[in-house]
């Protein structure tokens, strides 16, 4: 069997960025596969069900680490994608933004097929259609993108800073809503979680339509960033601005937001503060690239690697585990094992992240991209490429989750 050619630094880093956003996404969601009430009794008391101070508070403080700052990295990273597919088309004389819209096209069915079969939590849609919007604003000047991304920044603070204030002011839900019966999440076959999808589609897919100014604003920030020279040694200012801002101001705030200011203060941090903290995330990874440039990866750089350039797939085979284990179609554990909530939550993330890292290894050890992925840029009409090749492909992941 053949070794591929070395990946270079700069794309291996953007590697590690998505397979870290992938595991992070999964501690993000991981709360709402346990919670008894599933999506919908999460949406009105995320702790409810959790016995014990002590427990609820070491949940908040665990919730609190991931809330947000997953979603935000993955807008900055397909933002980077749809920079390098961009140049990409312009240097082989393609169409664009018609050249991305195939793209742009499979990745809203894999939303759709992922939200109607798996989770009602679902991001790909969001961003298949962001994408589309941002595809379009990159033929216009770069004035006309700041000043797009300005605004869209700008009316998205205004709208969550008013929903904020509403939160905070209403009554907090009742926790026996959150754990009501009849339940189809632990009750209900996985043929009746699709029909629930179906009926309550209004209601589970706000958050795309919410976010949409944020994602705008994020995907031309990571944009702006790639362009930057983020991942290059030339970008050393912006990565060190940007971990002191994201990481040394904006975490300790969020934290805070989070662990202490209730529903409403986690749900302004996840739209407000976690963005910034996302960017720290990133110019933390690519410092650590740039740094590492040259020297053999370490053990776990290598499988955040392999998740990364297998992100979909990943994103949807742990979506499927963790459903099969909380669920009550599956293992039913969200129910079964309520009384220990926090750790059985903390067992699961480490299980199915396990699975995940496993088999992405033995996936890559025999082919070169991961099944979606090939099934992927067979649709987009994306031909085989050398391996270098095949690494700048996959770090353009604005089809990929």
């Amino acid at each position: 069997m053949s070794v591929p050619a070395p990946v270079s630094p700069r794309i291996a880093a953007l590697d590690v960025a998505r397979g870290l956003a992938i595991l992070g996404t999964l501690a993000t969601n991981i709360w709402i596969f346990s919670h008894q009430g599933g999506f919908p009794g999460y949406l009105v008391d995320p702790l409810a069900g959790t016995a014990g101070e002590v427990s609820r508070a070491v949940q908040s403080v665990l919730m609190a680490a991931a809330n947000g700052k997953f979603l935000s990295l993955l807008m900055l990273l397909f933002g980077i994608g749809l920079a390098v597919q961009h140049a990409s088309a312009r240097r082989r004389g393609l169409a664009w933004p018609r050249s991305y819209r195939a793209r742009a096209g499979i990745l809203l069915l894999d939303g759709l097929l992922n939200y109607l079969l798996i989770i009602e939590f679902d991001v790909l849609m969001g961003y298949a259609l962001t994408g589309l919007v941002v595809a379009w604003l990159v033929t216009t000047s770069e004035r006309a993108q700041r000043v797009v991304a300005t605004a869209c920044a700008v009316l998205h603070v205004a709208v969550i800073g008013a929903l904020t204030a509403v939160l905070a002011v209403v009554p907090a839900g009742d926790p026996a809503d959150a754990l009501a019966r009849p339940n189809p999440y632990a009750d209900g076959t996985w043929w009746e979680l699709v029909l629930l999808r179906t009926d309550a589609v209004v209601l589970f897919r706000a958050e795309p339509v919410l976010i949409l100014g944020l994602g705008v604003a994020v995907f031309l920030a990571g944009r702006f960033l790639w362009r930057a020279g983020l991942f290059a040694p030339e970008g050393e200012r912006w990565r060190r601005r940007l971990m002191v801002l994201g990481l040394g101001a904006a975490l300790p705030v969020d934290l805070a937001l989070n662990v202490l200011g209730g529903q409403a203060g986690a749900f302004l941090a996840r739209y407000t503060t976690a963005p910034v903290v996302a960017a720290g995330l990133l110019a933390l990874v690519a410092h650590l690239g740039v740094r590492r440039a040259g020297r053999r990866p370490t053990w776990a750089a290598r499988r955040l690697t392999e998740v990364g350039r297998t992100a979909l797939s990943c994103y949807l085979l742990q979506n499927l585990l963790a459903s099969a284990l909380f669920y009550g179609w599956g293992a039913g554990l969200a129910v079964a094992a309520a009384q220990y909530r926090v750790p059985v939550t903390v067992l699961g993330w480490l299980l199915v992240g396990a699975a995940v890292l496993l088999l992405a290894h033995l996936w890559l050890r025999r082919f070169p991209r991961g099944p979606l992925e090939e099934l992927t840029a067979r649709a987009a009409g994306a031909r085989r490429a050398p391996a270098m090749s095949a690494g700048a492909q996959d770090s353009a992941w604005p089809c990929r989750q």
